[in-house]
């Protein structure tokens, strides 16, 4: 018999200490970042900088499974391809912050910075 797995019933872990840190971090803050995009390259690529840099990462492939797995999830922050970001930023609740990636080449230091900003905004 399968079992299902009952996310509300699972104590939200994000805050608690782990190993991995940078000396900048605040303990026990790893942000979850939901990657939404089914543009292969753009979304691995992403996902391996924010892998790199700490964040815990999760993938979905297009703004309805966002916006199914948001309120369960509850991610600090969504970043999302341009055909998937406006749709989110309307449905999803005004407390998750989106960040925009874009289809072509974006510098990688510019989504990192840009993802910074939000989180730094957010969690004031």
């Amino acid at each position: 018999m399968a079992h299902i797995l009952d996310h509300r019933r699972i104590p939200d872990r994000r805050r608690r200490p782990r190993g991995g840190r940078r000396p900048t971090d605040q303990p026990g803050v790893a942000p979850l970042v939901l990657m939404v995009g089914k543009e292969p390259d753009v979304t691995s690529r992403s996902e391996a900088v924010l892998a790199r840099l700490r964040f815990a990462v999760s993938m979905v492939g297009d703004a309805d499974d966002a916006l199914r797995v948001i309120p369960d999830l509850r991610p600090d922050l969504v970043v999302a391809t341009e055909a998937d970001s406006a749709r989110i930023r309307l449905e999803a609740p005004q407390n998750v912050p989106v960040v925009k990636i874009e289809d072509s080449g974006q510098d990688p230091e510019a989504l990192i910075e840009e993802i910074r900003r939000a989180l730094r905004l957010h969690m004031v």
